[in-house]
């Protein structure tokens, strides 16, 4: 049962995630905004990845019927979720996180191949978390100093991702618990959260980059 509920929660993660990113696409192209074109690669990128974890859910049940899902699957269906994270939260101060040295970036990335896929998820869960974090605490700011209603929603959003990430981190500590099955239902609460503002954007025809600086 728990099995089906995992499955059935990634395969709405993906449908939301989808429409957000086919909404911020059309956004993109009724207003032109730079900050809409990188959530819509985004809200893309989440939905990917709930997708890779789903379809390994599909696979499991149906094909291989071993009982548990492959860890490696799992790891890139987050993997793909924290690059979409990492395009929300830092959209506007990106560069100035990346070293300039070509060397260093290498160097950056190599621990990476040295530590087993669980490892990876833990490391992939962990940026998520201070990524979303990140951009709650600084559109709450924002709303603080422009009061902005639809920050609000992005805040909230950010949050409940936020949350989400952490909650399916400590699932590994608590494997047979329900906490992971929580954390899904938290992230697709976070998603449908950003999807009101972004909701607007292609009827109103006003640009997104104020909700999220």
């Amino acid at each position: 049962m728990e099995f089906l509920l995992e499955n059935i929660l990634n395969m709405v993660g993906f449908l939301v995630g989808l429409g957000i990113g086919i909404m911020s696409l059309i956004g993109f192209r009724n207003t032109g905004s730079p900050t809409l074109f990188r959530l819509t690669i985004a809200f893309f990128s989440i939905s990917l990845g709930f997708f890779v974890i789903w379809a390994g859910y599909t696979i499991e049940d149906f094909i291989i019927k071993s009982g548990s899902l492959e860890r490696w699957i799992q790891t890139v269906g987050i993997g793909i979720q924290t690059v979409g994270y990492f395009f929300i939260a830092f959209s506007h101060s990106i560069k100035s996180f990346f070293p300039k040295s070509r060397y260093f970036r290498s160097v950056g990335i190599l621990p990476l191949f040295l530590v087993s896929s669980v490892q990876i998820e833990h490391i992939f869960r962990s940026v998520s978390f201070i990524l979303l974090a990140y951009g709650a605490i600084e559109t709450m700011l924002s709303y603080f100093e422009n009061k902005n209603k639809g920050a609000i929603s992005v805040a909230i959003g950010l949050a409940l991702l936020a949350l989400g990430e952490f909650l399916g981190w400590y699932s590994f500590v608590f494997p047979e618990s329900i906490l992971y099955s929580v954390s899904m239902t938290i992230k697709i609460s976070g998603l449908i959260a950003l999807f009101i503002p972004v909701s607007k954007i292609p009827l109103t025809k006003i640009k997104f980059d104020e909700d999220f600086k």
